[in-house]
């Protein structure tokens, strides 16, 4: 865990709760800037997309069966990414800092069902919509002022306006690692999704069409529809890094070598598990952002500038690039 300071506004205005407090801020300093529990929401709806067996990237495309299995699953990927918070419930989802936890997800606001088995208890709630790029994660109390006084067959019923109003937000609408396909417009999806030659053949367009941009495996799984989807990706004579070499394109991945080449030419780095298709053209003395290669000097292609020759190999994985800033 880090060290990092919990800001006083965040229970400002909030009922005095020192066990919601401090399952707050266990979780917060494990995760300060929401990096962790983001990716987890991301790989969540990928799960459920299961896009490289059924080429699926939105949410509207999935069955009513499939999304109400969304929560269960993020629950079940939460725990595991927060394993050093943690623990398994003892009566509850989970078990933090002694303290029983119900895990609900909605895909609305406001919408978390909650059993009796939860009443009185601290309840961890997400939501998240994948169409906007947004996920919140908070942590309230169902207590009895909290809950709505009617309830359904089951029991269940639901946080009234006042206990929404009393959710300690860890993060509110933050950002989603960014879901390429669902990001891009109609005409550039579809001049994607109906490239010939298939997996290759779409791949090859999304590089072609979605530069400087961090895009994830999934994203390539979904196009490519194969085991060994990044063989799409790869220099090995038939991939996109082998064939758009010749059109002047780089495809850097998360490799230390080849991000260094992204930082050089000022372009989007990939992180863990991404690549950053790059056009690039021969760099003139005075270029504000360049990078050697192949024993010469190159930079990001402008738009509508043409490309006429083809662009270099990335380093080997083991080797570094030097770096020119003017």
């Amino acid at each position: 865990m880090t060290d990092a300071v919990v800001p006083e506004l965040v229970f400002t205005g909030l009922d005095p709760d020192p066990q919601r407090d401090v399952v707050y801020k266990a979780f917060f300093e494990a995760d300060p800037r929401g990096d962790r529990a983001a990716q987890i929401f991301r790989e969540t709806f990928d799960q459920l997309y299961d896009g490289q067996h059924t080429g699926r990237f939105r949410w509207d495309q999935l069955f009513k069966t499939e999304k109400t299995h969304f929560g269960t699953l993020l629950e079940i990927n939460l725990r595991r990414a927060f394993d050093d918070v943690i623990d398994d419930g003892h009566h509850l989802d989970y078990r933090v800092s002694g303290e029983d936890i119900d895990c609900k997800y909605s895909q609305r606001r406001g919408g978390w069902m909650l059993p009796p088995e939860c009443f009185g208890h601290l309840l961890l709630v997400a939501t998240a919509n994948d169409e906007r790029g947004t996920w919140s994660l908070g942590i309230v109390r169902a207590s009895e002022e909290n809950r709505r006084t009617t309830t359904n067959r089951d029991g269940k019923t639901n946080l009234n306006p006042r206990g929404q109003g009393q959710i300690a937000w860890l993060h509110k609408d933050a950002p989603l690692p960014p879901n390429v396909l669902l990001g891009i417009d109609v005409t550039t999806l579809n001049a994607i999704l109906s490239a010939p030659g298939k997996g290759q053949g779409r791949v090859n367009e999304l590089f072609r069409r979605v530069t400087n941009t961090r895009i994830g495996r999934n994203t390539i799984a979904t196009l490519a529809q194969q085991s060994d989807y990044m063989a799409r990706v790869r220099d090995n004579g038939h991939g996109a890094r082998t064939v758009l070499r010749e059109e002047g394109y780089l495809i850097p991945g998360d490799y230390d070598p080849h991000r260094r080449v992204a930082m050089a030419l000022g372009a989007e780095q990939p992180s863990r598990g991404e690549v950053v298709s790059l056009r690039v053209v021969p760099a003139a003395p005075g270029d504000s952002w360049s990078v050697e290669l192949e024993g010469r000097s190159w930079r990001l292609a402008r738009p509508g500038e043409t490309v006429v020759e083809p662009a270099p190999r990335l380093p080997s994985t083991k080797k570094s690039v030097t770096s020119k800033k003017r």
